[in-house]
């Protein structure tokens, strides 16, 4: 039921860290894999590990917070894949400082590129989806979807609103035959994170500290939860947001 022979899966975002995860983990489940991200180079260097794991892959630049550029993005995808039957909402950014001190440009950033970007994607992949008689769309929000960090308002919000997007849409075209579910990462080591660990004090050790499995996670503990989702072995999960984060978010 986890097999995705045959399907074309566009991940944003999927030319690193927690995309690139799930995007190796969806080829090697069979899935022709879409990279849809701005920096050539690290996409062209994600196109030569998908190749050694599943059918041939495809990069296409996009700026996913700019309404033209994701239609554009989803009309080469298709045009050159022939169909779509998944969609991950990956891409994502952060700027980390209290909200007193956040400019506006920042917060706007922030939620377009997190939020904004997914809806825009979202609509865009419906009628493809619809077409090919139903699909999948997976949301990556966060434990910030959960919890709250007095430096990361601006993620924090653009996370609690990946989850209730991914509500709202699972409610709406569920009669389309498509499921939208979120996935919750934890302390994922990516670059991401990296930067966190720099700026805020003491983060690795109270992540340790706090997660029971005594580790930060890695992009490829995010597979397995990608490949289920793609998949029929998911056909009655929708609406649900599933933290991937090692037993962070079960901690009192």
């Amino acid at each position: 039921m986890a097999v995705l022979d045959g399907k074309v899966a566009l991940v944003t975002g999927g030319n690193g860290g927690i995309g690139l995860g799930m995007a190796r983990g969806l080829a090697a489940a069979g899935a022709r894999v879409v990279v849809a991200a701005r920096n050539a180079a690290k996409s062209e260097a994600a196109l030569r590990e998908l190749r050694a794991l599943g059918p041939e892959p495809l990069a296409v630049h996009a700026d996913v917070t700019d309404e033209r550029s994701v239609e554009a993005l989803f009309a080469e995808a298709v045009a050159r894949c022939g169909r779509l039957d998944v969609l991950v909402n990956n891409a994502g950014t952060n700027i980390r400082k209290p909200a007193q001190e956040l400019a506006l440009a920042e917060w706007t950033r922030v939620i377009d590129t997190n939020l904004t970007s997914a809806f825009l994607c979202a609509r865009a992949a419906h009628p493809h989806l619809k077409r090919a008689g139903g699909g999948k769309l997976i949301n990556v929000g966060s434990m910030l979807s959960i919890f709250g960090a007095s430096f990361a308002p601006a993620y924090g919000a653009s996370k609690g609103g990946i989850v209730q997007l991914t509500r709202s849409l699972a409610s709406a075209w569920a009669t389309d035959r498509i499921q939208v579910n979120a996935i919750l990462p934890g302390w994922i080591d990516t670059e991401l994170t990296q930067q966190a660990r720099q700026q805020v004090a003491g983060l690795h050790e109270r992540v340790l500290q706090r997660t029971p499995a005594g580790r930060w996670g890695r992009p490829e503990d995010l597979a397995g939860i990608a490949v289920f989702l793609a998949s029929g072995a998911s056909d009655f999960v929708t609406g649900a947001a599933i933290p991937v984060d090692g037993g962070y978010s079960i901690q009192a």
